[in-house]
């Protein structure tokens, strides 16, 4: 999807009658650099493996669950390991809800990510737009991970040609 990005981005140079001018950023260099992203970093890192360790806890509780019942079975009537089977798994499911809280998809280290590095990756962007108008380039590429158009003049989108080439309104 980036390489058709940036395909797009030089045809539209070429097709385009006047010349165009084209930065290149490396956003990624630009986050490193900064004192307050890595400071959220390092928050973040922290938050990170607390909540890690808590759920290695869990899950040695878990583990030790499943030993003493494997030793014990034998010993245990049709009812007792029913009903510690039901123990076991309501506790792995436990820590699977768990560790989907906290590392799934818009859990709790999304969440506390956005808290924390979303603020700093707005004041890039920003900064980039404000060049980007300042300087009067049409085009700014990010090659941080791989290239990625982060600016581009508005006047060089021609979305709505397409639609109406396409027939649609």
């Amino acid at each position: 999807m980036k390489k058709i990005l940036f395909v797009c981005a030089l045809l539209a140079l070429s097709v385009a009658g006047r010349t165009q001018h084209i930065a290149i950023v490396d956003t990624k260099y630009i986050l490193d650099k900064m004192p307050e992203y890595k400071e959220a970093q390092k928050q973040l890192d922290q938050t990170s493996m607390g909540w890690q360790k808590e759920i290695d806890d869990k899950q040695a509780a878990l583990d030790k669950m499943y030993k003493d019942y494997d030793a014990e079975q034998v010993m245990l009537s049709e009812e007792l390991k029913k009903k510690r089977q039901d123990e076991l798994f309501n506790k792995e499911k436990e820590v699977r809800d768990l560790q989907r809280k906290r590392f799934g998809f818009e859990g709790d280290l999304f969440k506390r990510r956005q808290e924390l590095v979303k603020p700093i990756q707005d004041k890039v962007y920003n900064a980039i737009q404000q060049m980007a108008v300042n300087r009067i380039y049409d085009i700014i590429l990010d090659k941080s991970e791989g290239i990625t158009v982060i600016f581009a003049d508005p006047k060089l989108d021609k979305s709505e040609d397409v639609l109406r080439a396409l027939g649609i309104k």
